[in-house]
């Protein structure tokens, strides 16, 4: 597991970071004070691709409409197949976020 390779002290400061923020507005202060904005944007790609995947669309239609390499949406795919299924984690609580809100909207 590449986990193991990155913890540290560092890395546990980091995301203890991300983990005390409240809202989007936070997140978008601290990710401008702490990446560009092409790593940012970089790491955004990256979760769109994964559900892009996830959603059946082909290697074309996601280098289209993202602007993806296939060498990234390649990666993407081997982290889904054969990952710690982050990515399927972090989409489905994503997904039933959006769903909890369109019923409350109702």
């Amino acid at each position: 597991m590449q986990i193991e390779k990155l913890r540290g002290k560092e890395l546990d400061q980091l995301f203890k970071a991300v983990l005390t923020l409240k809202d989007l507005e936070e997140c978008y202060l601290f990710f401008d004070d702490l990446a560009t904005v092409n790593e940012i944007q970089s790491l955004a790609q990256r979760l769109e691709v994964a559900r892009m995947l996830r959603d059946g669309k082909t290697y074309h239609k996601i280098e289209t409409e993202t602007g993806a390499s296939t060498a990234t949406i390649s990666r993407v795919k081997r982290c889904l197949n054969y990952g710690n299924d982050a990515y399927l984690m972090v989409l489905d609580r994503l997904k039933d976020e959006d769903e909890s809100k369109e019923t409350e909207a109702e």
